[in-house]
């Protein structure tokens, strides 16, 4: 069954996703400089066709803003522990500018010595990785990042969460073209997908997700609700979650996702999860021949029929949606018109 056959859907623009986002946020008390912040990641996450960290999870976010579950008004704090280290507390507020008052230094830390390392703490959900570690690969430098939230996977053998979906993603530069991304999740598809579905009226495949009896599930409610996601690969995926785990969680002073509060729901205090991004310069180290060794891989990769390079069906969804805009369920529309319109608290 189709999304389209089980839902209504209303066509936006992505200028009227740009300013319902940014309304809806600052009514839920969110301040200008957060809002512009979030609403830039919404904004490059429906233009790409990534619905589940757009307007979805808007809704969410200015609930959560609402309740003090985030605070909107956080104003994060930037150290420099050592050289090559960056470090920005997003003191219980998004993560979004926390990121992006650390990017900069990120930055300018890697050009100079070669390699630097970023770490957010006490943050919340950042959305899109590969957003974040795009805008890295676009000032020329090689880019990973790593990212944990509340726990949703079991380990291989066991049945009590203990790693978030923990997403981790990569980013290479390219000559004349757009940055190589490379975006996924520990468990065989995102959590904020089969929020997509549940939001659809849609039901998810099975292998997705198992229930709180940990059966299988086509029921996008029951995997939300008790239930676990499945690791991608078996024991493959729940070993990256773990590294992730490791990185962004352990290595930043953040809450462990065994100990953040769930990004689904009001309950709880601030999640205060991690991200954590490691910056290189490829110049020093790749040669003069570089962007030309980068090339032929790819091509060696995207001219074989029916292989794609990763990344490619979000190029395809930014140009469509450049003149098309997006399609969203009318409830969610609704719901989100109602948010933006009222008065902040």
């Amino acid at each position: 069954m189709s999304a389209a056959a089980t839902a209504p859907m209303v066509r936006l623009r992505l200028e009227e996703v740009d300013d319902l986002t940014f309304r809806a946020l600052i009514a839920s008390g969110v301040s200008p400089v957060n809002a512009r912040s979030v609403t830039a990641s919404v904004v490059a996450a429906e233009t790409e066709g990534v619905h589940s960290h757009g307007l979805a999870r808007l809704p969410t976010y200015c609930a959560h803003a609402k309740v003090g579950k985030i605070d909107g008004a956080a104003a994060p704090a930037l150290s420099r522990p050592r050289p090559g280290l960056v470090l920005v507390d997003a003191r219980d507020g998004f993560a979004h500018p926390a990121i992006d008052l650390g990017l900069p230094e990120l930055i300018a830390a890697a050009r100079e010595q070669g390699i630097a390392a970023l770490a957010v703490t006490n943050s919340y959900n950042c959305g899109v990785v590969g957003y974040h570690v795009e805008r890295i690969a676009q000032a020329e430098l090689v880019a990973l990042g790593f990212v944990n939230a509340p726990a949703s996977i079991a380990p291989v053998g066991g049945t009590r969460a203990v790693f978030g979906t923990n997403p981790v993603a990569f980013a290479v530069p390219r000559v004349a073209e757009t940055p190589l991304v490379l975006d996924q999740s520990s468990s065989v598809v995102a959590k904020s997908e089969i929020m997509v579905h549940q939001q659809r009226g849609a039901p998810i495949p099975l292998g997705w997700a198992l229930d709180r009896e940990g059966q299988p599930t086509e029921d996008a409610k029951a995997a939300l609700e008790g239930g676990t996601m499945v690791p991608a690969g078996g024991h493959k995926g729940a070993g990256l979650a773990l590294m992730v785990e490791l990185m962004a969680a352990w290595l930043t002073g953040a809450n462990l996702s065994i100990d953040a509060s769930s990004f689904a729901d009001n309950s709880g205090g601030s999640p205060r999860t991690g991200q954590f991004f490691i910056a290189i310069d490829p110049g020093p180290v790749a040669g003069p021949e570089a962007g030309a060794r980068l090339g032929r891989l790819c091509e060696a990769i995207a001219g074989q029929e029916g292989a794609r390079l990763p990344g490619q069906r979000r190029a395809a969804a930014r140009l469509r949606t450049a003149g098309e805009g997006v399609m969203i369920p009318k409830p969610l529309h609704e719901r989100l018109t109602a948010i933006a319109i009222a008065t902040p608290a």
